[in-house]
């Protein structure tokens, strides 16, 4: 069987490219949603809370600019992908998926838990509050990988198909 690399099919050849949009723009979109929502909206916390208000401020806009350079990075990628006609909705939805959920689950574990730079809320029982942000971020990743495992089932076919023509 050909190399994928080598593949007729530019959604096969691509599919990496495909991956790492999704990645790229998965965890850039729910890092800009946790901004927007968790940060700005409901003030809950900001990104650095073991210092001044002027700190958590500043972090805020790196965060925040971190979340917009990844989002459009993805985005760059799917119009370059557009553009070859090898857009591959199966594998983008998958890595977008990966990515939002290991942004979450990284947002959770390392940064509230190992680090402790933030929490989701202050004086409320946390408990609740990363269990459902973890059980979010697990099922995020879970249905992810599983939408990029159907995507390279897919991508045998495709290759089957374009060699049999």
């Amino acid at each position: 069987m050909a190399n994928v690399n080598e593949s007729k099919n530019p959604k096969v050849r691509h599919g990496q490219r495909n991956l790492w949009a999704g990645i790229l723009f998965g965890l850039g979109f729910v890092a800009f949603l946790d901004e927007t929502v968790f940060h700005q909206i409901l003030h809950w916390h900001k990104f650095y809370d073991r210092s001044s208000t002027v700190a958590g401020l500043v972090s805020d806009g790196l965060f925040h600019a971190f979340s917009w350079f990844a989002t459009v990075g993805g985005l760059y990628l799917v119009a370059d992908l557009r553009r070859r006609q090898a857009f591959w909705s199966k594998m983008f939805w998958g890595g977008k998926l990966l990515g939002g959920g290991a942004f979450q689950l990284y947002d959770g574990t390392i940064q509230h838990k190992l680090m402790r730079i933030h929490q989701i809320r202050y004086e409320v029982d946390i408990i609740p509050y990363d269990i459902v942000w973890n059980s979010l971020a697990l099922l995020m990743i879970i249905l992810g990988l599983g939408l990029i495992r159907a995507a390279k089932r897919d991508s045998l076919g495709m290759q089957v198909t374009i060699n049999a023509s």
